[in-house]
């Protein structure tokens, strides 16, 4: 008896020891399946990936409004470093599941109030020192607006309407945005109408005369201006009247809408 008990014991013993063999080797191919599992996984995300490192892209926005008289620059306060406390223009970095043009959107809004802006791409900046933080690229757009009250948010203490030549120096690399922005709306100005989102819906051509000096920064005679816009038919003279001065009246004008698209969809040359 006493025999047969210790023969249990190590028969017992036996299948212990040989069943924490299998379950090490289980464990143990379970390990190298999982970790060759993930290799593979890692491997197959990585596929199309180059081992370079990878900018970050921000947004900018170049907006600009009419008073009546000349054009102001949409600027905000920033809040933060670098540069806290400067003036830059509304934009910030794009999020992973947006395009650049819904990024330049959001971050209009957010830091200003803004919404409705139809912006345009005119630019993208580059230069590998133009952002202390890391190396950064900012996709550039610009619009012209309906001047409207402002609110700082988000990262921005402030928002305001400046005159261009009242324009403080900017944060970041901004004065060069600035020009760049205001040479491509001269530009695209003399090819393509402007203003009809701007200006009221019932205007003088005195009005109109001063948002066009002011986009293009130039002085040129008004009768001669009257006479291009008419010939383009991109005006509908009104009944209505107004008395911008003692000595006579002016006419009301608004624009031809259907003529305003097909000008700005098939393009002209402007000059004066």
């Amino acid at each position: 008896m006493f025999l047969k008990n210790i023969l249990f014991c190590v028969i017992f013993t036996h299948n212990i020891w040989r069943f924490q063999l299998i379950i090490v080797s289980l464990w143990r191919n379970f390990n190298a399946i999982y970790k060759m599992s993930e290799e593979n996984k890692i491997e197959n995300e990585l596929r199309y990936c180059y081992k370079y490192p990878h900018p970050s892209v921000t947004t900018d926005c170049v907006i600009f409004g009419f008073d009546g008289t000349k054009l102001r620059i949409l600027l905000v306060q920033r809040g933060v470093e670098p540069y806290k406390g400067r003036w830059a223009f509304p934009g910030g970095f794009m999020k992973m599941d947006e395009s650049a043009e819904e990024g330049a959107l959001r971050e209009l809004q957010e830091e200003t109030g803004l919404e409705g802006a139809y912006i345009r791409q005119f630019h993208t900046f580059t230069a590998p020192h133009r952002d202390p933080r890391e190396r950064v690229i900012t996709i550039a757009y610009y619009a012209l607006v309906r001047m409207q009250n402002v609110i700082g948010g988000d990262d921005a203490t402030d928002a305001k309407w400046f005159a261009l030549d009242e324009v403080p120096q900017l944060a970041f690399d901004h004065d060069q945005i600035l020009r760049k922005a205001e040479q491509a709306y001269r530009q695209q100005t003399h090819a393509e109408p402007a203003g009809c989102e701007v200006v009221p819906d019932q205007v003088t051509t005195k009005e109109l005369h001063n948002l066009y000096e002011a986009i293009l920064d130039v002085r040129f005679d008004r009768r001669n201006f009257y006479n291009k816009m008419k010939r383009l038919e991109m005006l509908e003279q009104m009944n209505e009247t107004v008395n911008p001065s003692q000595k006579k009246e002016a006419f009301l004008f608004r624009f031809n809408k259907a003529k305003y698209e097909e000008l700005k969809q098939k393009g002209f040359r402007l000059e004066f």
